[in-house]
């Protein structure tokens, strides 16, 4: 008995031994558990998924921009590109899932697939060879290459046993442009690589820059399950990819091919270095057509950037590159004197002229300039239309010297700067846009020199010693035509994101809440004239529009190079209105360095009212017809066109009447 109790004792020692080694093991394990799942548990969750899944960035469309299609009686809005997002694809791989046997078979496959250059393909092999679950091999492949190359990998993988997603494509898109070079240097586009960081589109100027933040979309996010049970793309979606915001412009694809059309006419038709043309909406501030040649194609974007002498047909030139406008600032200096007539009316004392006043004209002689002003011709006489007429540069410098002799230097300047806001940005919606120049009271150039000297009005008369840009113009044309009204130059109509309108310019476009700068009568005395200068006896007879009115400026200004005019080297526009009553455009032609040869009939191949004004009237005819807007004078053909008829043509009389006016006054 007693020995039986003493082996149960020792046997109950081992039990108790026994029993505690296994608590301990549980306890290790449970202590493992513990430290594996809680403390290191984030660690070996990231271990696990890389091992199986991989994160994979689903892209977003970038906004789109789109005609102006309610132009017209008959034109319905409707969604028309200029820009559009097309699905590309980019290959990935996942070179550790691929075993080492397979890496140069699929390598070489993607290879004859795709058929690459030697570099690239060389490339393609190293990447199979890298360390990496997820690596982009090949960017921007069209469906039809997607669809071949996948055909092959299903049944390949499924033989070899391969994960079918170590191979996957992700969609992407990339900007086509269906109209071509239509509007090039207004939208520009993206460069082909995105930012390796925020995978967002890198704009390379125009529309694309400027809008940028509106444009940008927000990225997804899609989880892929490695194994060779799930198929190729797919995968959870955790964030949805936001797309970018669509921008409605102003400018109607149509209206923007007819004005590249005929400017690319007129630029070789007088041999120019380039040229451009703005079409605007004189009401509502509606740029309706941007139009400049040479091209840039946005479709072969490298090409223009790597080329010095291609690079300059990227800039917007209407913005960038600012010019003296010649005579084409004699219609505004003519507004700003018939102002000065109203308020000297107002302090009850006389007017500085009357537009029918006969001036005297032949002596060019005024303060501070060494040598005197001449016109085209010498004209004994003129008044306020003949002078719009012939383009005098002398009768618009006497009505500034009697402005500067009544009312002052400081009041002349302060309504080039308020009335047209000379010297400041129109706001358009493009970046870069040059201020220009307008030389100050009181203030030194560089050199210490005054920017304003005695001379300077009768230079500012007759648009030079002053730069603008094309925008400025076409603006301060449009509060003339438009009856006096402030006009805001814009070229978008509305921003649409997530299907809500987030910028609305069309509530803007009402004259209602604008300032007035300029009285009615102004107005319409100003647009009298400038129907003077597209008839018989004008500069611009050239721009005479068959059976529509209009009116305009030419001017031909000789260019400013190393600090010194060319007589031999212009830039050269038109600018004009039609019809005449109730326009509906403003358009500026502008021609760069148009080939200075005189042809026989025609005239000085480098006059605006030559190289320009053919352009304006080629555009114009063209858009009033898709406008809807019918012929206000069905007899107005120039006045050796068999289908002219003296005594129903508008405006014959009037210039019959001016041209014996002339005569009687000058011959």
């Amino acid at each position: 008995m007693k020995s039986f109790l003493k082996i149960s004792s020792k046997e109950t020692k081992r039990l108790v031994y026994v029993a505690c080694f296994i608590v301990f093991l549980f306890c290790t394990c449970l202590f493992q558990f513990y430290k594996i799942q809680i403390i290191q548990g984030d660690k070996w969750y990231k271990i696990a998924t890389y091992q199986h899944q991989t994160l994979v960035t689903e892209y977003f469309q970038r906004g789109s921009f789109y005609s102006n299609t309610t132009l017209g009686p008959d034109h319905p809005e409707d969604k028309v590109a200029f820009v559009i997002e097309v699905p590309k694809y980019h290959l990935y791989i996942d070179p550790d899932s691929i075993p080492y046997k397979h890496k140069k078979i699929i390598a070489k496959k993607i290879n004859e697939t795709i058929k690459l250059n030697t570099s690239q393909k060389e490339k393609v092999i190293k990447d199979f060879f890298k360390k990496s679950r997820s690596r982009k091999v090949l960017s921007y492949l069209d469906k039809n290459k997607k669809k071949e190359l996948l055909t092959w990998w299903i049944e390949f993988s499924k033989k070899e046993k391969i994960a079918r997603n170590a191979l996957f494509f992700v969609q992407d898109y990339k900007r086509s442009y269906p109209f071509g070079s239509l509007l090039g240097q207004i939208l520009h586009t993206v460069q082909d690589e995105k930012d390796p960081f925020t995978f967002q589109s890198l704009p390379t100027g125009g529309l694309e820059f400027y809008f940028n933040d509106y444009l940008k979309g927000n990225l997804g996010k899609r989880i892929i399950t490695r194994s060779p049970r799930h198929p190729l793309d797919t995968g959870k979606m955790i964030v949805q990819p936001e797309n970018g915001g669509d921008i409605f412009l102003t400018i109607n694809h149509y209206l923007q091919a007819i004005a590249e059309e005929e400017l690319e006419k007129g630029i070789n038709n007088v041999n120019a270095k380039s040229g451009w043309a703005i079409m605007m909406d004189p009401n509502t501030g509606e740029i309706l057509a941007f139009a400049q040649k040479p091209s840039f194609d946005l479709r072969n974007y490298s090409k223009y950037f790597n080329d010095e002498s291609l690079k300059e047909h990227t800039k917007i030139k209407a913005l960038t590159d600012p010019y003296e406008p010649g005579s084409i600032m004699k219609p505004l200096t003519l507004a700003i004197c018939m102002k000065a007539n109203e308020e000297l009316i107002k302090l009850k004392k006389s007017p500085i002229f009357y537009p029918t006043e006969k001036i005297a004209c032949a002596n060019g002689k005024f303060p501070g300039r060494p040598t005197p002003l001449k016109d085209g011709r010498v004209h004994k006489y003129l008044n306020m239309y003949l002078a719009i007429q012939k383009s005098s540069n002398i009768y618009f410098a006497k009505l500034v010297e009697r402005v500067i002799s009544t009312l002052g230097k400081e009041w002349y300047y302060n309504q080039l700067s308020e009335i047209f806001s000379f010297g400041k940005k129109t706001g358009i919606e493009l970046p870069y846009e040059d201020i220009g120049f307008l030389p100050q009271i009181d203030k030194l150039y560089s050199n210490q020199k005054s920017q304003w000297s005695d001379s300077t009005p009768y230079s500012l008369a007759i648009g030079y010693n002053i730069l603008v840009n094309s925008i400025q113009i076409v603006k301060a044309y449009s509060i003339i035509v438009n009856g006096g009204y402030d006009v805001k130059p814009t070229i978008v109509r509305k921003i649409i994101k997530n299907h809500e309108i987030i910028i609305d310019n069309t509530k803007n476009f009402s004259l209602k809440n604008r300032k007035r700068l300029l009285s009615k009568h102004i107005c319409e005395e100003l647009i009298k004239s400038m129907k003077y200068s597209t008839k018989l006896g004008g500069t611009s007879k050239l721009a005479d529009i068959e059976g529509y009115t209009e009116g305009g400026k030419s001017a031909t200004a000789e260019k400013n190079i190393q600090g010194k005019y060319n007589k031999d080297i212009h830039i050269s526009s038109f600018i004009g209105f039609a019809p005449a009553k109730n326009p509906k455009f403003v358009l500026l032609i502008t021609i760069d360095e148009p080939e200075k040869r005189f042809v026989p009939n025609v005239g000085k191949l480098q006059h605006g009212g030559i190289c320009a004004a053919p352009v304006f009237k080629e555009i114009s005819k063209r858009s009033l017809k898709y406008l809807g807007v019918a012929p206000d004078d069905p007899f107005g053909y120039p006045y050796n066109d068999h289908r002219y008829i003296k005594d129903k043509a508008d405006w014959a009389n009037e210039v019959k009447t001016l041209s014996d006016i002339y005569k009687s006054w000058n011959e």
